[in-house]
């Protein structure tokens, strides 16, 4: 995995997870790094979120301390005092200000932080920062998921080597306006902060913002960038051609992230990606989108592997658009189903339903009333979902 010049990991166990699971993790820049966020568009906020916003205001960052198993979320004003003493700890022990310091948590929501054990494993934790502690981070932020999610690019930025990496977390509570996900994205490229700040709130939003395992919003969600400026390039900013490649290099990585976020959806089986054409606008098409995608009726479907267009139709029908149902069209891949608002047969539905035997496939919904176009990428619901959700606490 190419890593990103000045950038170092380590993980351990804090106790915090049953059965010494890996649950806390630290990342480092051996210098301070511009830094930029994306933040839960929930009200309710978790404390490590409510911390990272006010720091993030300096544009300054050089380390995020992050724990799975505790969200420290709706644990009052102890819950904020909790975030600002690990980090603060954290910061003393590296020997810089803490106010480069944040920290990111997930897990079940509504159980007071256990900072002791947290503040205990800080020295270790900075003491075994390495180069090499990527994979353990990756593993350590997991909640529910079932595999590590990383992933790295090499560009050329003013003939400098230039390197993204980002690793994330998330498999439930997915529905982002940005969901419990996390993502962290590490780069040494030498990037002007306002543009930092514009990259990462358009790829977020090209990105984890289109997609959906079960339509609900975390307390917790981040996507959080640094920028450390080792790659040496001369500084860009998005005024400059070489931006293009950098927030395109940047797009990618956050698509391919978010798409094994949906493939290990809780239970999931199948990804599926909603495409809306022909919509008034943007705003038509992205509600049409979300409204499929969001659908148990569709997603139940989509597991039984039934392509019952019937459901997609009563979706887009109760999306508050604007539509004519005459002018529907739906295919699933290139298999037309719908046609006109009517149904293409049964002989289409068969083809349809070997489509749906794959675990990957596109709906493709044309609304024949406009040019808008939105994606939402989801997957399909199942018993495994409904298990792991009931037992999550247990």
């Amino acid at each position: 995995m190419d890593l990103p010049k000045g950038f170092l990991f380590s993980a351990l166990s804090a106790g915090i997870k049953k059965e010494s699971r890996l649950d806390l993790a630290l990342i480092y820049s051996e210098v301070p790094a511009r830094a930029a966020g994306v933040f839960t568009t929930n009200k309710i906020k978790a404390a490590p979120v409510i911390l990272a916003e006010e720091r993030l205001l300096s544009n300054k960052l050089q380390a995020i301390l992050i724990n799975s198993g505790n969200a420290n979320a709706c644990t009052g004003e102890e819950g904020l005092i909790a975030a600002r003493e690990t980090a603060a700890y954290v910061a003393k022990n590296l020997r810089i200000s803490e106010n480069l310091v944040i920290t990111s948590s997930t897990g079940v929501i509504g159980i007071p932080l256990p900072k002791d054990k947290i503040i205990n494993k800080i020295p270790f934790l900075v003491a075994s920062l390495s180069p090499d502690g990527l994979s353990q981070v990756a593993e350590a932020i997991l909640t529910t998921d079932t595999f590590k999610k990383v992933y790295a690019k090499r560009i050329n930025i003013k003939g400098k080597e230039v390197t993204i990496l980002a690793v994330a977390k998330g498999a439930g509570m997915i529905a982002p306006n940005m969901a419990t996900m996390l993502a962290f994205a590490l780069t040494d490229i030498n990037i002007e902060k306002e543009s930092l700040k514009e990259a990462l709130k358009k790829a977020v939003s090209q990105t984890f913002n289109r997609i959906t395992v079960d339509g609900d919003t975390s307390t917790n969600d981040s996507v959080i960038i640094m920028a450390n400026s080792l790659a040496k390039n001369e500084m860009i900013s998005y005024k400059d051609k070489e931006y293009k490649i950098f927030y395109e290099a940047l797009e990618e990585i956050f698509d391919k992230l978010s798409f094994m976020i949906v493939k290990d959806g809780e239970g999931a089986t199948k990804v599926v990606d909603i495409i809306v054409t022909g919509a008034k606008d943007e705003v038509q098409a992205l509600k049409a989108s979300k409204t499929v995608a969001n659908s148990l009726l569709v997603k139940t479907a989509l597991f039984g592997e039934d392509p019952n267009w019937g459901r997609i139709m009563a979706a887009l029908g109760r999306s508050d658009i604007q539509i004519d149902p005459s002018r529907i069209s739906i295919s699933f891949d290139d298999i037309e189903i719908v046609s006109q608002g009517k149904g293409c047969g049964e002989k289409a539905e068969k083809k349809a339903h070997l489509v749906m035997k794959k675990d990957y496939f596109k709906i493709k919904i044309n609304l024949n009333i406009g040019k808008a176009v939105s994606l939402i990428r989801t997957c399909d619901l199942t018993y495994d979902y409904v298990k792991i959700n009931a037992e999550y606490r247990t």
